[in-house]
């Protein structure tokens, strides 16, 4: 396969980290691609520019330092909303445009945004040329299968897409009714990557090496997105990529090689967000990588209790002592 461009840009590998409210922020971002992530997208940042004043939305809009190409998620309803957004986050070092129209949460759907949008394809074909025409960096698109089952419209809006200008087709394997329930399936999918002729990326399940093997040859994807499963599990990049170039699974990280990679994530996240926000931050995120350890739910209940930058890191190593005293050496 001849290498996956999205504009000028070129990516290193076929494997993308998805757009995660709450999850993917700048530590959590560098550290997949650190892991073998071809590129990362940033957390959704609203369209309404007023709303951007806040502790949040600030911090969801730094992008110094970080890895090119650098693809920052927008979502909203209106065109121009939308399209103001583009232009503001460009200034501030966006190389890539992400349009959520795949976000199914009610908060998002509530306002007309996210997967809501597909039910109003008249509106998704207006806010894709305003924001094509808005700025000079390649747009790319998150959309669903369709609005529900019996509406599956995603191969019409990719069309849409093709038509506006838009880079490259991100589709996550759900309907916005099945949020995100029941298995995802690949077979509309693949119909969208019929349909049109840019790039098409499968979202949805991906969860280990075989899986994604198994996507990529169902769909004819162009590339992968993967989301949940990167919870905790960063390094699911490198083992995805050395399974679809050799055919061979590497082997998990060691105890010592977790234990390194989670105190320098919650080392990042202390410096990101200060040391009260970067407290509750790490919490969810220690929750995940030591969610199939032997002693994780105790540990991770009193572990919750912690105030502390110190005493969350001095409390992992001790976690991690333990692991190997027991005689565990290789995580799950």
């Amino acid at each position: 396969m001849s290498a996956l461009t999205i504009g000028p840009y070129t990516l290193s590998n076929r494997l993308i980290l998805a757009p995660m409210a709450g999850v993917t922020d700048q530590p959590f971002r560098t550290l997949c691609k650190q892991l073998g992530a071809g590129l990362v997208v940033s957390e959704m940042v609203t369209s309404d520019v007023k709303l951007w004043n806040s502790r949040k939305s600030r911090l969801r809009l730094i992008h110094a330092g970080e890895a090119e190409p650098r693809s920052v998620q927008i979502a909203g309803g209106d065109p121009s909303m939308l399209a103001e957004a583009a232009r503001r986050n460009v200034e501030l070092g966006a190389q890539i445009i992400d349009i959520n129209m795949g976000c199914p949460a009610k908060k998002v759907c509530n306002k007309a945004a996210g997967s809501a949008l597909m039910k109003d394809e008249k509106l998704v074909a207006e806010i894709l040329e305003a924001v094509v025409s808005s700025v000079d960096v390649p747009v790319t698109l998150k959309i669903r299968t369709g609005w529900d089952r019996e509406n599956r419209n995603g191969p019409r809006i990719a069309r849409l897409a093709e038509q506006a200008g838009i880079s490259a087709l991100a589709v996550h394997g759900r309907t916005r009714a099945d949020l995100y329930t029941g298995d995802a399936e690949y077979d509309t999918i693949a119909e969208i990557k019929q349909a049109v002729s840019i790039p098409v990326f499968a979202n949805g399940d991906i969860d280990s090496p075989q899986k994604a093997a198994h996507v990529l040859l169902h769909t004819g994807a162009d590339a992968l997105l993967i989301g949940r499963a990167a919870q905790g599990r960063p390094w699911i990049f490198r083992e995805i990529d050395h399974f679809l170039k050799t055919g061979e699974s590497l082997p998990p990280p060691s105890l010592d090689e977790v234990e390194r990679i989670l105190l320098g994530h919650l080392t990042a996240l202390h410096a990101f967000y200060g040391d009260t926000m970067g407290v509750r931050i790490a919490r969810k995120h220690v929750s995940w990588y030591l969610a199939t350890l032997p002693g994780a739910k105790e540990f991770r209940a009193q572990f919750n209790r912690l105030e502390t930058t110190d005493a969350q890191c001095a409390n992992v190593r001790r976690f991690f002592t333990e692991r190997h005293n027991n005689g565990e050496g290789v995580a799950a």
